[in-house]
């Protein structure tokens, strides 16, 4: 027997974003990221989903066998599997309850967020195609597109994040696909989904958003008609950072072609992995509802503090996208971007000072983290191109964990007397 879930409303609260709101007789997010897409009943009466590890699956029979083959070319998913690069019950049932959350009809797993990008990319494009990307995007899905895509005639138009004019006078008439982030990656811009999809669908082109950010809890970019979205479950949906996985989630025909590539590139989950992605899905709304309030918290705090200069946190009226983030998201996420008062050394003291947090380059986990990303993911960078896109040497960017908020501070604080 397998609970299905009906979507959860949204409506303003009195600050003025979006909140979930549960509706008589369906389930809040918290309620879906444990049961969606699960199994009432499981193996032996166990209470936890077991881990099916194997490679290879058996048959009877040769009858067995081409009944098997008939019901794959007839149906939309067989009811059992052939062989573990083609699908595995484990990563089954976690796929069903991530489609749930994100309210897609389907979700495929693979092995890496980067995975989740290429694989979209490779199958949504083809020789002469264009696309257009978003500046304030992940730095190795721009070095994709811009120099692997383009050894096989992809062109690609790269524009001002949140700048709309901009990314409409950018598409051409072979232009195939539209990606962004949202909130992006370090500076949080947010795209205004609905005039998103609006130009998308007047110029016929596709929509795929990196939400990796923003979480399901805090965005459903599907909810807007965007077609497809895109995860790096090694961050928030996973939880712990201890997991590699990623996920494309959209709806229709397209996840049919989607998946049936998967298969071919050969980029899956092992079945222990998305044992542990489904755990940490247990606990996806409380993990993030604290990482929203510390991220506010934190940004506020900073952005009071004589030695930053600047915050970057669509939670503060000063963001450039803090009205959109207000009207299209329930929370602002754990992520908190600033420049310290001084050059790149000073940021260096800080960060070092740092008690509570690792020097480390992910974010959505339990654990705060924290780096330079003119060092983390720009250190090879053209030092010109990594400035046009704002990349200061004295910018920080704070992945916040579930500690307490005053501890936070407090080491924030003492760190912040070294600037």
């Amino acid at each position: 027997m397998t609970i299905t879930f009906t979507k959860t409303a949204s409506r303003r609260n009195g600050s003025g974003h979006r909140e979930q709101v549960q509706a008589h007789n369906q389930p809040g997010f918290s309620t879906q990221a444990l049961h969606a897409g699960a199994s009432r009943n499981h193996p032996h009466h166990s209470l936890t989903p077991p881990i099916i590890q194997t490679a290879t699956y058996t048959f009877e029979d040769t009858a067995d066998l081409i009944n098997f083959m008939d019901e794959r070319m007839f149906m939309e998913e067989a009811t059992r599997q052939e062989y573990g690069r083609y699908g595995n019950p484990t990563v089954r049932a976690v796929e069903r309850r991530l489609a749930a959350l994100d309210h897609g009809d389907e979700a495929i797993l693979v092995s890496s967020g980067m995975a989740a990008i290429t694989t979209a990319l490779l199958i949504l494009l083809s020789t002469g195609d264009h696309l257009v990307v978003t500046d304030d995007s992940y730095h190795r899905t721009r070095v994709f597109v811009n120099r692997f895509l383009r050894r096989f005639g992809v062109e690609c138009t790269i524009v001002p994040a949140g700048d709309m004019v901009a990314l409409e006078q950018a598409i051409q008439p072979n232009t195939r696909l539209i990606l962004s982030e949202t909130p992006t990656n370090p500076f949080l811009r947010c795209l205004d989904l609905e005039i998103l999809v609006e130009i998308a669908r007047r110029r016929d082109v596709r929509t795929l958003i990196d939400s990796t950010f923003a979480t399901p809890l805090n965005l459903r970019p599907l909810d807007y008609g965007v077609d497809l979205v895109v995860h790096s479950v090694t961050k928030y949906l996973a939880g712990h950072n201890d997991i590699m996985a990623g996920v494309i989630v959209g709806k229709g025909g397209l996840m049919m072609a989607l998946r049936e590539s998967q298969s071919m590139f050969g980029a899956v989950v092992d079945p222990t992995a998305a044992y542990h992605i489904g755990r940490g899905l247990q606990t996806l709304g409380l993990r993030v509802e604290r990482q929203n309030a510390n991220g506010l918290t934190i940004a506020r705090y900073l952005e009071n503090h004589p030695k930053v200069r600047r915050v970057w946190y669509p939670g503060l009226p000063s963001h450039p996208d803090h009205a959109i983030a207000r009207r299209q998201m329930a929370g602002f996420g754990g992520v908190v971007s600033f420049e310290i008062e001084g050059d790149g050394a000073a940021a260096a003291r800080f960060i070092d000072a740092m008690k509570l947090t690792h020097i480390a380059p992910s974010l959505g986990g339990v654990d705060s983290l924290i780096e330079q990303p003119a060092i983390m993911s720009y250190y090879d960078s053209d030092p010109e191109e990594r400035l046009a896109l704002g990349i200061r040497d004295e910018l920080v960017r704070f992945a916040i964990g579930i500690e307490d908020a005053a501890d936070l501070i407090a080491d924030l604080e003492q760190a912040l007397e070294r600037v």
